[in-house]
């Protein structure tokens, strides 16, 4: 395979710093199109000055991080082994983990969506939809969570697959594409097309339209490489071994656990916002998304060292593995304080970009000034579960997840709640993270030790 060796330069040879942008850069790209278009939605959506409209399509971004999830199963899980096997020259056990991976996803999205169908009434409720707002998030599911499932999930895993074999920058164009698409389309289907009022179904189909346009592009890149890499869709090459299987669950499961337990903070801060009426909903929406661009930065840090990191570890050359994890945590911390810096500066203009409605523009400038504080410790937290997932730790990984969201965030957000109301929900996030970062550190530095990587 010319292409894998040319491909092995990246993982084995290139300086860190030069190494670590090629893998990275697409992928922060990527993350920051993935977020603008999450956010034109929002963008869209407010200039209708409907904050009902705005809550009803926020309210909706837990659900679609849990589709986001089930990519991560076997995404991640079969990403990293597939790096993991590379480094150790298992290049046909590596295609047939990609084979199950990509085929696994298939059916668990397919699953997903028809239980969305099926019970997304009573899931809307929970989640905090009320009679102003169900219509709304209703039309917004049924798009992009429904009809869009199968393809989301499939480009997500796509995209972690080609990104493990070194195709990072195809893996981070068939992101940003769809995402530029969304962008396009939006005000097309809001405007344009569809009558005043179903704003919300616009912007569902035009997200719809451009994850299945994604996801086709993610097929035709797969058809033009074969045979240059060690993805594969071909089910003749048989099932990875029961051993590969396992890892591929013991990564990808706390994965995925982490990714639910991310959403259930979401949810539990929407129900609790919720007893503060509408507009406070609406703005914490939009603070939820505006606050993701330092964070999916350097959620494109990780995703890029994350097969840097797992070929290195799996190769035995720690001191290139630890040069590499150094350099990203340096450059993730940079991006975080400077984050903090221009948030705070233009948290006035950012809610006004939004939506115009004063009280929602003075309650989201309050709570985005305090959460955009958390963003270096919310790094180094990631930061420290994408290396545990690169080792194959799935269970370090799950219990540093489980610790974030199920012991220290959540019930956090209870007692904050408690004590100091509205407020107490919006400084919760600093709290929590700066607790679990330094717990985060000290199990990742024990295991450091015990395994001698040094």
């Amino acid at each position: 395979m010319e292409q894998t060796a040319e491909k092995k330069k990246i993982f084995e040879e290139l300086p860190v710093p030069e190494a670590v942008r090629l893998m990275a850069v697409p992928m922060i790209i990527s993350q920051v199109i993935v977020l603008i278009y999450n956010m034109a939605d929002t963008f869209y959506v407010g200039r209708t000055n409907n904050p009902y409209m705005v809550a009803g399509i926020s309210m909706i971004l837990p659900i679609f991080n849990l589709s986001l999830s089930i990519a991560g199963l076997t995404g991640v899980g079969g990403g990293t082994l597939i790096s993991r096997l590379l480094g150790k020259d298992c290049e046909e056990e590596a295609e047939r983990v990609s084979v199950f991976s990509v085929y696994l996803a298939i059916i668990i999205a397919a699953l997903f969506s028809l239980s969305m169908a099926c019970f997304m009434n009573p899931l809307l409720r929970m989640l905090g939809a009320g009679e102003n707002t169900i219509g709304y998030a209703r039309q917004y599911t049924f798009c992009v969570i429904v009809i869009g499932g199968i393809p989301t999930v499939m480009s997500n895993v796509l995209s972690n697959l080609l990104r493990s074999v070194g195709y990072s920058k195809n893996a981070s164009f068939g992101i940003a594409m769809g995402g530029i698409l969304n962008i396009v389309l939006d005000p097309l289907m809001m405007f344009l097309i569809l009558p005043r009022g179903m704003e919300a179904l616009g912007v569902g189909i035009a997200t719809c339209i451009s994850n299945c346009t994604a996801c086709g592009y993610f097929l035709r890149v797969l058809h033009q490489t074969r045979g240059k890499h060690v993805i594969s869709l071909d089910l003749k090459k048989g099932m990875p071994s029961k051993d590969s299987i396992k890892s591929i669950f013991w990564v990808g499961v706390p994965s995925s656990i982490a990714t639910f337990l991310f959403d259930l903070d979401y949810v539990i801060l929407d129900r609790l916002m919720v007893a503060y009426g509408d507009i406070a909903l609406a703005a914490i929406g939009i603070v939820l998304k505006a606050e993701r661009l330092p964070l999916n930065v350097g959620i494109g840090i990780c995703q890029g060292i994350v097969p840097l990191t797992a070929y290195n570890f799996s190769s035995r050359d720690y001191k290139r593995m630890n040069s590499i994890i150094r350099y990203a945590r340096q450059l993730g911390l940079v991006i975080g304080i400077v984050s903090i810096c221009l948030y705070e500066l233009g948290a006035v203009a950012l809610m006004r970009f939004f939506i115009s409605d004063a009280e929602t523009v003075r309650l989201g400038v309050d709570f985005i000034r305090v959460r955009i504080l958390a963003t270096p410790w919310m790094f180094l937290c990631f930061s420290t579960v994408h290396i545990f997932n690169a080792f194959g730790e799935g269970k370090k990984a799950l219990f540093l997840g489980v610790t974030r969201w199920a012991v220290v965030n959540i019930p956090m957000l209870f007692v904050m709640n408690a004590l100091f109301g509205i407020y107490g929900l919006v400084w919760s996030q600093l709290v929590s993270d700066v607790i679990v970062t330094a717990i985060s550190f000290y199990v990742y530095n024990r295991y450091r030790r015990t395994a001698q990587l040094y």
